[in-house]
């Protein structure tokens, strides 16, 4: 589904956001784009600052195989240019069939605080209900822009591990986990 709260293809600085798959034309080097301009921005999402283009078109090409049922991504454009990111991966175990995890949320430098971080959210949300999802879990560096941005969106704080995860430079800091329920809906056995 497409989202712009102007009606448009996302032109000047409102956001187009629809779900991307694999084999789209120019996706993998928009992505690679997206997180090597976050990696460099210091935001800590699994990488150090030694990231080549050749190990993020890794993680990438590996994301976008694993898009299907299990996984979705949406992308935000701004004048056609795929400027932010966000991903939702269902819990493959069958109690958590119900949860996903909200990942790598990432917007350009030069294109943050235009509410594109906040409508690539808006979707992911969105998709995931409509995929049966009724609960969404993520994580974050506690005290980062993003934090603040979860908190605004309803988000709520489940807990806090000290030096887990570290920014591009090695220094490790506490991260928090969040969480937000979309609606109830039981497991369902599926009888094996």
């Amino acid at each position: 589904m497409a989202v712009n709260a102007s009606g448009g293809t996302g032109s000047g600085t409102r956001p187009y956001v629809r779900e991307a798959g694999p084999g789209e034309p120019g996706l993998l080097d928009a992505l690679c784009r997206l997180l090597l301009d976050s990696v460099a921005g210091g935001a800590s999402v699994g990488f150090l600052s030694s990231l080549t283009v050749e190990e993020a078109a890794r993680f990438w090409s590996e994301t976008l195989h694993a898009l299907g049922e299990r996984a979705r991504l949406w992308v935000a454009s701004v004048d056609d240019e795929i400027v932010g990111t966000v991903q939702v991966a269902r819990c493959a175990k069958p109690n958590g069939r119900h949860r996903g995890d909200l990942q790598k949320l990432l917007v350009l430098r030069g294109h943050r605080g235009h509410g594109i971080a906040t409508a690539l959210m808006d979707a992911a949300e969105r998709g995931a209900a409509e995929s049966g999802l009724t609960l969404l879990v993520l994580d974050t560096i506690r005290g980062c822009d993003a934090e603040r941005l979860y908190r605004r969106l309803g988000w709520q704080r489940a807990g806090e591990i000290p030096d887990y995860a570290g920014t591009p430079d090695g220094v490790l800091h506490p991260t928090v986990y969040y969480y937000k329920n979309l609606g109830t809906q039981p497991v369902k056995p599926t009888g094996d």
